[in-house]
């Protein structure tokens, strides 16, 4: 989140790689002491697929008309100013209404029933760090941070993506807010068109035991329990080129050496030794007063997959899933391009943007051997929409969506979905 102004969201767009866009104050000229804010998202989706793609169907999903409505986040956030190098911020995340004690259909699971503690949802501490701000070059940031590992990561309030869901595909492969207990640093050098923003950081790594067929490393974030494990830190690293107005080209690398040692239960993967897991993202961005492009790349890597899907497939009465097998390899990619409509004309009214946007993703992109991928987690989708911005901070979105499944050999999957979003400052001083 940014001020609602446009100069401070444009300063956004171009603002540190530390990327908790939200509370990490890195504008100092956008508040002298505290400031309170937040976003959010209210959604509703007209589906003509299914709930269960996995129903054993030769032809995938089922086609069925069913609609959904939900409040997918809503955010608070806020920083305080201790004085000019120090400064503390928070974001609080309450997801799909919050929690409590529900029933649930496991439809990957044959449709069994099961309770779980929660109400479709959760209430979590997504931001929470002490900042050191010695210039724009140098400062160090201890708490728990975003990682900006991808594009959505680094920037994932909703004023900042045309569609009304985040991207899919790095939302399938990864944890999305993808948010860990650590240290960083960060800044920016260079100057004019040689200027660049970096940041790296040492947090808690990866959770073996949440690997899964579905979405490889999307549920290995840990957080399960109390207290995190540190055995096997993760380290992550990203820079960014922002030496041209408008444009942003950056690249992250995450790295950890050994998942199975941050298991619930470690002893279980010491048989296999390390079992290091990489992530390589590439994504660039330019903003223009006529048009916007977005685009992103992420491969990522798991050695020992194989012993990874033996192990996780005798999880038992585990809260992970054990569905395998695990992928050595899972790729996403995607690009979007919006026109602003109102640029064109000599008229007073608010900003209207058609977008196009193409994602790809397979988090089954090269299996073990003696493993078959299901071609049913192949998709290739399309999304075609409208956003409006009544306000610089408040944006009215819909579009539709058409899935390709397993490269044709399975139904489309289709859907029509609005929403609204809104990103703001309430109270600052």
């Amino acid at each position: 989140m940014r001020h609602i102004t446009k100069t401070l969201l444009t300063a956004l767009m171009a603002a540190a790689t530390a990327a908790p866009a939200l509370a990490q104050g890195d504008d100092p000229d956008s508040y002298s002491k505290f400031r309170v804010g937040g976003y959010g998202e209210m959604l509703a989706s007209f589906k003509g697929y299914g709930t269960n793609r996995f129903n054993g169907s030769t032809s995938g999903n089922t086609y069925m008309h069913r609609n959904t409505i939900a409040i997918p986040r809503f955010v608070i956030a806020g920083d305080y100013r201790f004085n000019r190098h120090w400064n503390v911020g928070a974001e609080i995340e309450f997801e799909a209404g919050g929690t409590g004690t529900a029933w649930e259909i496991e439809n990957t699971e044959n449709g069994e029933w099961e309770t779980e503690v929660e109400k479709g949802g959760e209430v979590a501490l997504e931001q929470f760090h002490i900042t050191y701000t010695l210039d724009r070059r140098f400062n160090v940031r201890a708490g728990h941070m975003v990682l900006p590992v991808g594009l959505t990561n680094a920037h994932h309030e909703p004023i900042l993506f045309y569609g009304t869901s985040r991207p899919e595909g790095e939302t399938v492969i990864i944890p999305s807010t993808w948010h860990e207990t650590g240290l960083s640093i960060f800044g920016q050098v260079g100057s004019g068109y040689a200027r660049f923003n970096y940041a790296a950081y040492v947090t808690a790594g990866l959770n073996a035991n949440g690997f899964d067929r579905n979405n490889w490393a999307a549920g290995a974030k840990q957080g399960l329990f109390e207290v995190d494990n540190f055995t096997s830190p993760a380290y992550t690293a990203r820079v960014e080129y922002v030496g041209v107005p408008g444009l942003r080209l950056g690249g992250t690398f995450y790295f950890c050496n050994n998942v199975g040692a941050n298991s619930d239960k470690p002893d279980q993967y010491t048989q296999y030794g390390r079992i290091p897991v990489r992530i390589v993202t590439v994504d660039a961005q330019y903003l223009h007063r006529y048009f916007a492009f977005r685009g992103n790349l992420m491969w990522g890597t798991l050695d020992k997959a194989d012993k990874v899907s033996q192990r996780n497939n005798r999880l038992g009465s585990s809260p992970y899933s054990s569905l395998t097998p695990v992928a050595k390899k899972a790729v996403s990619f995607g690009a979007e391009a919006g026109l602003n409509v109102r640029r064109f004309f000599n008229f007073r009214f608010p900003d209207i943007v058609p977008f196009v946007r193409y994602d790809y993703y397979n988090p089954q992109y090269t299996v073990p051997d003696g493993y078959t991928a299901d071609k049913r987690l192949e998709v290739g989708m399309w999304t075609a929409g409208l956003n409006y911005k009544p306000l610089p901070y408040l944006v009215v979105k819909a579009d539709y969506t058409t899935r390709r499944i397993g490269q044709g050999q399975y139904h489309r999957e289709n859907e029509f979905a609005v929403g609204v979003a809104f990103t703001g400052w309430f109270w600052k001083k």
